[in-house]
């Protein structure tokens, strides 16, 4: 009867048992790294079989791409080497108000550059190019909830692509993703979100003069793939002493946590792993200065995501600037 009586009484306890028995803890809801690739739009590269063509017929391709896309405009290296296939506006321009988001740039970080202010203090820019950036399809708010969910609310999404090369390196549905817009296939496509009235008709060419000297940027672009790496490297650890009786763990992580209830390895605990690789935004960057001529924008600061030569996304900051 006594073993009767007591089991009633856990019965009727809490489902929390941390309300009589102490505190118990709770995971923490940290982010798991994402390094596989994003989903693409469709199968893009395809294996070449140039052996079997012969150079009358590398002539005949190379001639049916010329008549189809046009020639070159220009024969400098402007970030801009071909015709724009826009022929008229379809979509007049919207009206603008405080709360409009406009489409973003697609540009390669081709380096860091120092500058010298007015007063002679030296300081660093990053040189960021626009590569023949156009604009490859608009979604409408409608379509979008209707392929991605609600998660963009009422905000369309613009389609820009940058770099255009010979379309036979691609597959045949991979350029069927340009054949609305008139483009050549392009290597890099972004999406941005943008408010209806900020579309622009498929096939807009997007130049650096999109911004203004003066105004700040948000910047997103994939870091460097430093590896598997240690704490130290990693996390900035101190690391062990060289000597005074430390033996093999100069550069070991240490005690990872306590025993109890804490015998485990919690989430979001720093330890060794894969560094770098990784999509990050950097917020409210000022550019100083844009070369019109080789559509070039120089952003102050040297520490923009990504090696030389890798693709990065500008857009208009979300971070309220306000002039000195």
């Amino acid at each position: 009867m006594l073993m009767a009586k007591i089991l009633s009484n856990l019965n009727q306890l809490p489902m929390k048992c941390g309300e009589i028995f102490g505190q118990v803890r709770q995971m923490s809801r940290v982010k798991t790294r994402h390094t596989h690739p994003r989903p693409v739009w469709a199968k893009k590269n395809r294996e070449r079989h140039d052996q079997e063509l012969t150079a009358d017929n590398q002539d005949f391709v190379k001639q049916v791409i010329l008549d189809k896309y046009g020639p070159p405009a220009v024969t400098e290296s402007t970030g801009m080497p071909f015709i724009s296939p826009l022929k008229e506006i379809i979509k007049p321009r919207g009206e603008w108000t405080s709360r409009s988001i406009r489409t973003g740039l697609i540009a390669r970080k081709i380096g860091i550059y120092p500058m010298w202010d007015k007063d002679g203090n030296r300081y660093l820019t990053t040189l960021l190019q626009v590569v023949d950036n156009h604009v490859v399809k608009y979604l409408t708010p409608e379509q979008c909830r209707q392929n991605y969910g609600p998660r963009f609310g009422n905000l369309g999404v613009m389609i820009v692509g940058a770099e255009s090369v010979d379309p036979q390196r691609f597959t045949k549905e991979y350029c069927g993703l340009f054949r609305e817009s008139g483009l050549m296939p392009k290597i890099k496509l972004t999406r941005f979100q943008i408010t209806p009235e900020a579309a622009l008709p498929p096939g807009t060419p997007l130049y650096a003069t999109h911004f203004q000297v003066g105004q700040h940027v948000d910047i997103v672009g994939k870091t460097i793939d430093r590896g598997f790496q240690g704490v130290m490297k990693r996390w900035g650890f101190h690391g062990m002493p060289a000597t005074h009786g430390v033996t093999k763990s100069h550069r070991r992580g240490g005690n990872t946590g306590g025993g109890g209830e804490k015998g485990r390895i919690w989430p979001g605990t720093k330890l060794p792993g894969h560094m770098g690789a990784q999509q990050i935004v950097v917020r409210a960057f000022k550019i100083v200065r844009i070369n019109t001529k080789f559509n070039i924008i120089y952003v102050k600061g040297p520490n923009i995501p990504g090696e030389t030569n890798s693709f990065v996304s500008i857009r208009d900051t979300k971070i309220p600037t306000y002039p000195k």
